[in-house]
C-alpha cells in the first residue's frame, strides 16, 4: 500500500464525523461556536449510517490527481467499512479491534489495531464514538472552498492538538438545513482531500456482520507497527 494510500486512509477516517451531520435548523443565523455545537447534538444522535462517497485527491509530494467513488458504512463504537468501486477497488474494513487494508490489485491485507482511546488521533476518536466538535477543535467561518455549492457556510475546524495526517478540516453545509455538502483535509504535504457525500440514511439499524472481515485466499497478510 503507498504512502498517498494510507494519507488518503487516514483522511478518510477523519472525514466520518462530517457524515453523521443531517440536518438543524437556522444554520446561517449561528455564528462559529454556536454552529460547531448544533453539529456535535447531530452527531451525537446518530448510532449509524450509510452514504455513498467521492473523494478526490489533489497535491502532496507527487503532485498527482485522483477521484474514486463507493461506499461507505459506520457503525459506533468504531466500526466503519470503506468499499472503493472506481476506478480502483479496495476495501477499508474497522471492526473496532483491528483495521484491514484489502486492494486486490496487490493482493495483500495490511492488518493494524484500531489505537486505543488514550492513543487515537481526533479522527480516531470520531471514528471510535468519542471526541468533540468543540472540545477538540478551534472553529472558524470561511469562505466555501472552489467547487463547493453557491451560498454554502463552511467551517474551518483547527485541531487543538497537532495531528500528523492533517493541518485542518473544513466543513461545508447548507445554510438552510446544516445538510452536509462536503468535506476538505489539508496535509503538511500541501495535499487535499475533499469528500462528498449522497444517499445518506441514518440510524438504519446497520448490523455487525457488515464489519467483518473475511482474508481472501492467496493473499499476503502484513501487520502493520504500531504507531510510535
Amino acid at each position: 500500500m503507498t504512502s498517498d494510500m494510507v494519507a488518503s486512509m487516514r483522511a478518510a477516517a477523519a472525514c466520518v464525523a462530517a457524515v453523521w451531520l443531517a440536518a438543524a435548523p437556522r444554520a446561517a443565523d449561528l455564528a462559529a461556536p454556536e454552529l460547531a455545537a448544533a453539529l456535535q447534538k447531530k452527531i451525537d444522535a446518530v448510532r449509524d449510517f450509510s452514504t455513498d462517497f467521492t473523494h478526490t485527491y489533489e497535491g502532496g509530494v507527487l503532485r498527482k490527481q485522483i477521484t474514486e467513488r463507493g461506499r461507505l458504512l459506520v457503525k459506533k463504537p468504531g466500526k466503519m467499512r470503506w468499499d472503493y468501486t472506481d476506478p480502483e477497488k479496495k476495501s477499508f474494513v474497522s471492526d473496532g479491534v483491528k483495521l484491514y487494508s484489502y486492494i486486490p490489485a496487490d493482493k495483500q491485507v495490511t492488518v493494524s489495531s484500531v489505537p486505543r482511546e488514550d492513543e487515537a488521533s481526533t479522527p480516531a476518536l470520531f471514528l471510535a464514538g468519542k471526541g468533540s466538535l468543540t472540545k477538540d477543535f478551534t472553529a472558524s467561518l470561511v469562505p466555501p472552498p472552489a467547487g463547493m455549492p453557491a451560498g454554502a457556510r463552511a467551517l474551518k475546524l483547527v485541531p487543538k492538538a497537532r495531528q500528523r495526517d492533517y493541518d485542518w478540516l473544513t466543513l461545508v453545509v447548507d445554510p438552510a438545513t446544516l445538510a452536509i455538502r462536503g468535506l476538505q483535509t489539508t496535509d503538511a504535504q500541501g495535499g487535499t482531500s475533499s469528500f462528498s457525500f449522497a444517499n445518506l440514511k441514518e440510524n438504519v439499524g446497520v448490523t455487525d456482520n457488515e464489519f467483518v472481515f473475511k482474508i481472501p485466499r492467496g493473499v499476503d497478510v502484513v501487520t502493520a507497527p504500531a504507531r510510535p
